[in-house]
């Protein structure tokens, strides 16, 4: 039916609501009816749909509750009202963030690379060979962050004869993507990465940096990431984990107890379970060597749940809690420490 037809067939605010929230079901049918891969839920234009159809069917359920009971609107309304900022925070810590980069730094023999991920995505890169035999290191930025924020590590890696590559991953960057998945759909993109540096550099081995965000997508890959040695820089153990550390810092000490609706906000936006984002896991699955870096004021991750990620792995491995760093670019507030402490992981691991 029409909506123009189904219009005539009612009065007033109420045949609206209806028309509405009819509409928005039927959509949701469409892009999400038959499909749970969160890859596919990504490439869809509308991710926001099955939450807007909750929010449309609240406010319906509100007014005509209000008539037949004849209490005033308002009493309803305030809490269609929280679901409301529930929803926006949600959005909030979901956005992408896309930026345009701009030419490559001249001062590196920069290799602009596009490269297609499961994700749905297009990878934006950069390739910077280094000395034959050497090796190459993957770099991964943190949430909300691009390849830019990687840079100052390639260039001391580069100096260290390691070809590197730095890339976007979807939804940041100049990557494309609707939205940010704490790395789940970010693994995918992290193994594409992993691939394609393997076929830079064949014969040689490889190790990769992940920063946040980056350390959490190459843990979570269905299949285990394809380097020899990884570095992991403030990764959260537990997606509620993280979720409620964040909330804290925002809202304040009742931030944490929205956590359980964003975690089923998370499963209704993109299909993705809280079971799926949980990196200590995949850590005690681990077949090569690890190094765990840390700072001691870190408030997103705290030094302990950083500490149990370093507990959890079963393979050789290296802890560094580096003294009064927060949830920070730690090459940026220790320099000379980082390139010691990682050209030294690297030499041992690498070669």
């Amino acid at each position: 039916m029409a909506t123009s037809q189904r219009y005539a067939n009612g009065s007033g605010s109420q045949r609206v609501t209806e028309v509405a929230r009819e509409e928005i079901y039927f959509r949701v049918y469409q892009s999400f009816g038959h499909r749970r891969d969160c890859g596919t839920v990504l490439r869809e234009q509308r991710p926001d749909l099955p939450l807007a159809l909750a929010l449309v069917s609240w406010l319906s359920i509100a007014r005509n509750t209000c008539i037949t009971m004849k209490k005033p609107l308002l009493v309803l309304l305030i809490p269609g009202l929280i679901l409301v900022v529930l929803l926006q925070v949600g959005f909030w810590l979901t956005r992408p963030a896309l930026h345009e980069i701009g030419a490559p730094p001249t001062d590196l023999p920069i290799r602009p690379v596009a490269l297609p991920s499961q994700s749905g995505s297009t990878l934006r890169g950069w390739f910077v060979p280094g000395r034959r035999g050497k090796g190459a290191i993957l770099l991964m930025h943190g949430i909300h962050a691009n390849r830019l924020a990687m840079l100052a590590r390639a260039r001391f890696l580069h100096c260290a004869g390691y070809s590197v590559f730095l890339f976007d991953f979807q939804a940041h960057g100049e990557s494309p993507g609707h939205c940010v998945t704490f790395g789940a759909v970010e693994s995918l993109d992290a193994y594409a990465a992993a691939k394609y540096l393997r076929r830079q550099v064949q014969g040689e081995k490889v190790g990769a940096i992940g920063t946040s965000l980056g350390g959490a997508a190459a843990l979570l890959g269905r299949e285990p990431l394809p380097v020899d040695a990884l570095v992991l820089e403030s990764v959260y153990p537990t997606i509620e984990e993280a979720t409620a550390n964040r909330l804290r810092l925002h809202f304040g000490r009742f931030g944490p107890l929205l956590t359980p609706w964003l975690m089923l906000q998370m499963w209704l936006q993109f299909g993705i379970s809280a079971s799926e984002l949980q990196p200590i896991e995949r850590v005690q699955t681990m077949a090569i060597p690890v190094f765990v870096i840390a700072g001691t004021e870190d408030q997103h991750t705290t030094v302990a749940e950083s500490l149990r990620i370093f507990g959890a792995a079963n393979v050789a491995k290296e802890w560094w809690g580096i003294e009064g760093a927060a949830h920070v670019d730690l090459y940026q507030f220790a320099p000379p420490a980082y390139e010691e402490r990682i050209l030294s992981f690297f030499a041992r691991t690498l070669h």
